[in-house]
């Protein structure tokens, strides 16, 4: 697949998935809502590194930590709600 190709999926992936989070936080604000949102903000956070950044061939050490930084940040969100 051309990497223009790849581009324009990621991007329609990452407009996807604002949308559906926007539409999730203005429902209202049920916590499985806001751990639903989380979920969406980590497969954004995925389709980033792996898709725009072009990490997928990337050395583990590298794309653990890209990705390890969001899960982090999720998990620590998610015990403070």
């Amino acid at each position: 697949m051309s990497a223009s190709k790849v581009l324009f999926g990621c991007w329609l992936g990452l407009a996807a998935f604002s949308v559906a989070t926007v539409s999730l936080g203005h429902a209202g604000g049920a916590r499985a809502l806001g751990l639903l949102v989380l979920l969406l903000a980590l497969g954004k956070a995925w389709l980033i590194a792996d898709g725009f950044m072009e990490l997928r061939h990337a050395p583990r050490l590298w794309r653990g930590l890209l990705l390890g930084w969001p899960l982090a940040m999720t998990a620590g969100i998610w015990l403070t709600l």
